[in-house]
C-alpha cells in the first residue's frame, strides 16, 4: 500500500456548506489536521460535519464552535485523527458570510 500526504483547503467559506475534502476512490484517509481561521473582525460559530458515505449520514465534529477575532480552531491534530473511507465528504460551514479559511492535512492510503 502507498502512503500518499496531502493537503485540502478552502478560502472565505461563510454561511453556505462547502465540501472540502473528499476521499477518493480505492482509498482510505487518515485526517492528520484539520484548522479553520477566523479572517474576520468579530467572533464566528463554525461547524464542521462528515458525511459517511456507507451510512448514509451526517455526523457532527464540531458544531457551532466558536473562533475569536484572529484566532484558529483545531479540531484535528495532535494525538487526534479522523479516519475515513472512499467517498466520505468533510464538510464545513460558519455562521458568518466570507469568514473562515480551513486547511485539512491528509495521508491518503491506496
Amino acid at each position: 500500500m502507498a502512503n500518499t500526504f496531502k493537503n485540502a483547503a478552502a478560502a472565505a467559506t461563510g454561511t453556505s456548506e462547502v465540501s472540502v475534502y473528499t476521499v477518493p476512490s480505492s482509498t482510505t484517509t487518515t485526517v492528520i489536521g484539520l484548522t479553520m481561521a477566523n479572517v474576520t473582525a468579530g467572533t464566528i460559530e463554525a461547524d464542521i460535519r462528515v458525511y459517511d458515505t456507507s451510512g448514509s449520514a451526517h455526523y457532527y465534529v464540531i458544531k457551532a464552535g466558536e473562533i475569536f477575532t484572529g484566532g484558529t480552531l483545531v479540531a484535528v491534530g495532535g494525538d487526534q485523527k479522523l479516519v475515513l473511507e472512499t467517498g466520505d465528504i468533510i464538510k464545513i460551514k460558519s455562521n458568518t458570510a466570507s469568514s473562515i479559511d480551513t486547511i485539512i492535512s491528509v495521508m491518503e492510503q491506496t
